[in-house]
């Protein structure tokens, strides 16, 4: 009591104190915020070529297509697509504003029949099965007099329909330009049928030891300043991680298994409401198992009768065998210990039929393009039926081609389904026929064609099942190893690596993190690790721990890639192969300078070898591989004509053209030229993009905000 007279005495001071928390927990986010990136703050997502993108209409954008996703893609994966959209959005309006690209209404209209979810949409189609305009605008006009909301969807969906009709003119105006002439096909066509015969030698690299060849840093720099288009690097970052993961201990798991134990007999326990000792009924002997369940079990009570595929495979075969009434288990079954009890059997249970289904106008769901009449429809079915009847018949090909159902494109197959799912007659068919049977039956959606496939029995399995879970021992346990783990690595008196060693921790690296990254191998989705990652204030070294799913992570940061060139330790796997094969060339060259081919070959213990019909769209040399440089050289050259050393993908050769040959003229190249310019026009949506954002000053601030 006295400490709570002192508290109200000092009511003022603790809201003061308050007051002033609250403030500095505002402030430190903002402040978290600009170290996150880099210092700058705005109101735009990203900026192409100086025009903003707006972060209010991004995250209306986004908000929009993760109601469309759903739960098929995470949130990063939503805001990344939504991102690269709008950037591309950005660079093509660009284009259009420069080149006077704009769309009519009748261009719109024209581009939405393009649509399939409009043009072949029924509620605008009219008597002949033609997307009708009119329906159309009147459905549109319907839901801005009516459905404010979906008058709204509808306005962003016209946009979106504008850009991407802007685009095909835009592109459409670049394949104008796109074509090959006469000549560019013959070329085309020899390129692929003159053919070479040559004699060569080949010195690989393998033959010198890479030990022997020493490269410096300064050459490796070199080559990195003379090629600098191929190693540009994005800001990136290295960690390594040790994951704390929350799960059962033995002792866990086996106080789960005594628990489910006790749970199949009956016990004897006082009872409040009627002050006396009661038998409480266990799962042997309950009579109401789903009242059972529902208090004792982690998985409710499934009233559904399952095939024997539907059970788990590694018990299937012994629970398909219970009598009913009888119980088996406990078992472990994944995350669970489960005790299983036979409800009731089926024989035949469950039945995999097929069908062709002849509609007749005006049934059931009939199709529009359905025009014959029930008799019709009849002496077809009929027909058949019949035919389905044949030996030799395949019945999938006979349902593909003449069914009129869903099911038409699968071959008709139905999939297996229990008695009742199906209408009364259909149902009775395949429930009272044998299988491989072949019938006719006519219900409210037609006549049906039916083999029945296959049949199954089926159970109705009540299971007792406790999921198996860490204790709030164990829980406590790891908490106190993690805060212990993170505290001695940030003391830095012993490496992470080596900490972790002792430990018998294992360490995880994820290198060459970027900066929109989510996922981490082994920890799926962690945005919180990268952002920290990326900090400004977030130093190599630099160890944190962070919760996370079923556990804590403690990570260190270990490597910090800045925008720009790669550095010499970086760029050295792809570089130290380039100029070994380099110095490797110009010793074997030099070894074998002013030596006839024979010479070479002897004095280097390899063969001469010969390779015939190489053309120059497949430079493959047998037993040599791929050799762009050596069957082009061979091509300049005249028959009977020896060349200098080559220098090639896997060594250095010499050679003699021993033949060539000319692919047969033809009086016409036409077909050749319109496959370049089909090609060509194929990559114009890519390349000129790809082009136009290359040459775009583009930049991202979505680390800001997400």
């Amino acid at each position: 009591m006295a400490i709570l007279e002192n508290i109200r005495k000092r009511t003022t001071v603790l809201i003061l104190i308050i007051g002033l928390a609250l403030f500095a927990f505002v402030i430190s986010g903002v402040f978290t915020k600009n170290n996150l990136s880099g210092g700058k703050t705005g109101s735009s997502v990203a900026e192409v070529n100086g025009d903003e993108i707006s972060i209010n209409d991004f995250r209306r954008k986004v908000e929009v297509a993760k109601n469309r996703f759903g739960s098929s893609a995470s949130s990063m994966m939503v805001v990344n697509q939504v991102y690269e959209q709008e950037v591309r959005n950005a660079i093509l309006a660009q284009q259009f504003e420069d080149l006077g690209i704009d769309i009519e209404r009748d261009q719109i209209m024209n581009y939405i029949k393009t649509i399939p979810a409009y043009s072949q949409n029924p509620q605008f189609m009219n008597e002949s099965g033609i997307f009708d305009e009119g329906k159309f605008r009147d459905f549109i006009a319907d839901l801005r007099a009516n459905s404010p909301s979906q008058y709204e969807l509808w306005l962003q969906d016209e946009q979106s329909i504008i850009q991407n009709a802007k685009q095909q003119t835009y592109f459409n105006l670049v394949k104008a330009g796109v074509g090959a002439t006469l000549k560019e096909g013959e070329l085309d066509y020899k390129l692929a049928n003159d053919k070479v015969d040559i004699k060569y030698v080949r010195l690989p690299y393998t033959s010198i030891a890479d030990s022997t060849i020493s490269i410096t840093k300064s050459e490796i720099q070199s080559y990195i300043n003379d090629h600098k288009e191929e190693f540009k690097q994005e800001n990136a970052r290295d960690i390594q991680y040790v994951y704390f993961e929350e799960k059962a201990s033995v002792d866990d798991v086996n106080a789960v298994k005594e628990e489910t134990i006790k749970l199949l007999d009956d016990t004897v326990e006082y009872r409040e409401a009627t002050d006396r000792m009661d038998t409480i009924a266990g799962f042997r002997n309950t009579k109401d198992l789903v009242d059972f369940l529902d208090r004792k079990s982690d998985i409710k009570y499934d009233t559904i009768y399952r095939a024997k595929k539907d059970l788990p495979t590694s018990f299937a075969d012994t629970l398909v065998t219970l009598k009913i009434g009888e119980i088996f288990g406990p078992y472990r079954d994944g995350n669970y210990f489960k005790v299983s009890k036979m409800v009731d059997k089926k024989e035949n249970g469950s039945a995999k039929a097929s069908h062709i289904l002849i509609s007749w106008k005006g049934g059931e769901r009939a199709g529009a393009n359905v025009t014959r009449t029930k008799e019709e429809a009849e002496a077809k079915a009929k027909e058949l039926l019949a035919e389905a009847k044949k030996d030799g018949t395949v019945f999938v090909q006979l349902a593909r081609d003449n069914s009129d159902g869903p099911s038409a494109p699968n071959g008709g197959d139905l999939g297996y389904f229990q008695e009742g799912a199906m209408v009364a007659d259909f149902n009775d068919f395949v429930f009272g026929n044998k299988v491989g049977t072949i019938g006719l039956v006519e219900t409210e959606f037609g006549y049906h064609v039916i083999k029945i496939d296959d049949k199954q029995d089926v159970y109705k399995i009540a299971t007792l099942a406790r999921e198996i879970e860490p204790s709030e021992a164990t829980i406590n346990t790891l908490f106190q190893d993690a805060t212990k783990f993170e505290m001695d690595a940030i003391s830095g008196e012993k490496e992470f690596v080596d900490l972790a060693k002792e430990n018998k921790y294992e360490v995880r690296p994820v290198n060459k993190i970027k900066a929109m990254d989510e996922n981490l191998p082994g920890l799926s989705t962690q945005r919180s690790i990268v952002q920290w990652a990326f900090k400004e204030d977030t130093e190599v070294g630099n160890v944190k721990r962070f919760s996370v799913n079923n556990g804590y992570v403690i990570a260190q940061m270990t490597g910090k890639y800045e925008e720009g060139l790669q550095s010499v330790e970086d760029a050295s796997t792809t570089v130290l192969p380039i100029l070994r094969k380099e110095r490797k060339a110009k010793q074997l060259i030099a070894a074998n300078k002013g030596k006839s081919m024979e010479d070479v070959a002897k004095d280097n213990s390899v063969s001469v070898s010969n390779a015939s019909a190489l053309t120059v769209k497949a430079p493959t040399i047998p037993g040599a591989g791929r050799e762009p440089a050596v069957v082009g050289t061979a091509f300049a050259m005249n028959v009977g004509d020896s060349s200098d050393f080559i220098i090639g993908e896997s060594g250095v050769f010499l050679i003699s053209v021993t033949n060539k040959q000319e692919g047969p003229k033809l009086e016409n190249y036409s077909t050749f030229a319109n496959s370049i310019k089909t090609s060509n026009a194929a990559r114009v949506n890519s390349a000129v993009y790809n082009a136009l954002k290359e040459a775009a000053e583009v930049e991202d601030n979505r680390s800001i905000f997400y």
